[in-house]
């Protein structure tokens, strides 16, 4: 493992919620700003701030939406207290409405722990109007987030959405109901349909103390995992948040998933059908402004060469990426690309490219750091090709070994950026 950091403070200790739940309200305090403004006090005089203890890429999903409940799951990382939720219409075309958004905890399925949920409020008011374009944060919700716990955010909206900011091919089945607003119903009972997309979240923000950090992991259907078996949390990235859990405190940091599957390092905006914004293009978006992000994980850039990308044009995208990152003070690591061999993608001529762009991720030095998803995913008989042990099935997906072996590579001390 590479590893040379370039800039920032020296850890401190992280204290960690235990694993109590969302549970009934504590005491509200003064809260500073979810972009990481004014520290809060915890009772032990930690100073505190915001930080992603879930993240998930804005793009779009097709149809409408209109009078009806969706009921999101998420799983946190890391642990806090005072969550907010982030909900996005960055995507969307015209106002999105809901004046009725609950969080509980996962009981099976669509059903909430019974006596878990609780309702989001938005500057006070439970209704909330988003502008195209635009974000909203909710209040905090007073009480402890424990840890790698699957939490429910159902969300009623009122008429109907247009063009739905969504992120699709999530790896977790979120569920749609009959009409009308059945946010607060600890049921599964209105929620008919499933669907594979997480709808209008874009993040949950805990209070930590202020060593934690959070691991962004750009990339595409490699990092959201397509091939993981869904509903289980097999993906890379949650691999690799089980892995800093069973950390001590000090060296625990939180995981948040921006994979979009087709993403490309270059390219232009999301628009219907697309596969998202190019990683250039939703930087800023969907990393730079999520709280407590310090270091960016980037493995993308086989889409490119599908599509043609020289290795030149890709390494120049690299170093935009590495600029930007290193410009808004955080640290950004370099993932090599993994097989291709007897996918789709692959040709000889794309081969090569692929293995040139890997010669400069663990050569130039570029990067603060290496993670080698190549070598921990290769078939040492045939290097262009996974292992035949981790491969989805398309030469080109890793199955669930195959993630597993990817959460393993990276060096968990070397993703903090110091």
């Amino acid at each position: 493992m590479t590893s040379t950091w370039r800039r920032l403070g020296a850890s401190l200790l992280v204290t960690a919620v235990g694993a109590a739940g969302l549970v009934a309200a504590a005491p509200a305090g003064p809260k500073g700003t979810a972009s990481g403004g004014p520290a809060n006090t915890t009772s032990s005089g930690l100073r505190t701030g915001p930080v992603t203890t879930w993240g998930a890429a804005d793009d779009i999903a097709g149809g409408t939406l209109g009078d009806m409940t969706v009921r999101n799951i998420l799983r946190t990382s890391v642990g806090g207290t005072d969550l907010r939720i982030r909900i996005s219409n960055a995507n969307g075309d015209q106002p999105l409405v809901t004046d009725s958004v609950y969080v509980g905890r996962q009981a099976i399925g669509a059903a909430v722990v019974p006596g878990t949920s609780r309702r989001l409020t938005f500057g006070g008011s439970t209704t909330v109007t988003i502008p195209p374009g635009a974000m909203a944060l909710s209040d905090p919700l007073p009480g402890p987030v424990p840890a790698l716990t699957s939490l429910t955010v159902s969300l009623h909206v009122v008429g109907s959405t247009g063009v739905i900011t969504a992120h699709n091919r999530a790896m977790q089945h979120s569920y749609k109901s009959t009409a009308g607003d059945h946010a607060a119903d600890e049921s599964s009972t209105p929620y008919r349909t499933e669907s594979s997309a997480w709808y209008f979240l874009n993040a949950a923000i805990v209070d930590a103390p202020r060593p934690v950090q959070t691991v962004a992991a750009l990339g595409d259907s490699i990092t959201s995992s397509v091939g993981s078996t869904i509903d289980t949390n097999r993906r890379w990235p949650d691999v690799l948040a089980n892995r800093y859990a069973q950390l001590p405190e000090p060296r625990r940091l939180g995981v948040s998933n921006e994979g979009i599957s087709g993403n490309r390092v270059l390219g232009g905006i999301a628009k219907a059908g697309s596969a998202g914004a190019s990683a250039l293009a939703r930087l800023d978006q969907d990393v730079l402004t999520k709280p407590g992000v310090r270091t960016v994980l980037a493995l993308e850039g086989i889409n490119d060469i599908y599509a043609g990308a020289t290795a030149d044009e890709l390494i120049a995208g690299y170093r935009q990426l590495i600029a930007r990152v290193h410009a808004s003070g955080r640290c950004i690591a370099g993932g090599t690309l993994t097989p291709v061999g007897g996918s789709f993608v692959y040709t000889p001529e794309k081969e090569a490219t692929r293995q040139a762009v890997n010669a400069f991720i663990r050569t130039s030095g570029e990067f603060d750091a290496v993670v080698d998803f190549d070598a921990a995913t290769r078939d040492p008989a045939d290097p262009s090709r996974l292992a035949p042990a981790y491969d989805g099935g398309d030469g080109l997906h890793p199955n669930d070994a195959g993630s597993a072996a990817m959460g393993q590579a990276p060096d968990l001390d070397a993703l903090r950026c110091q």
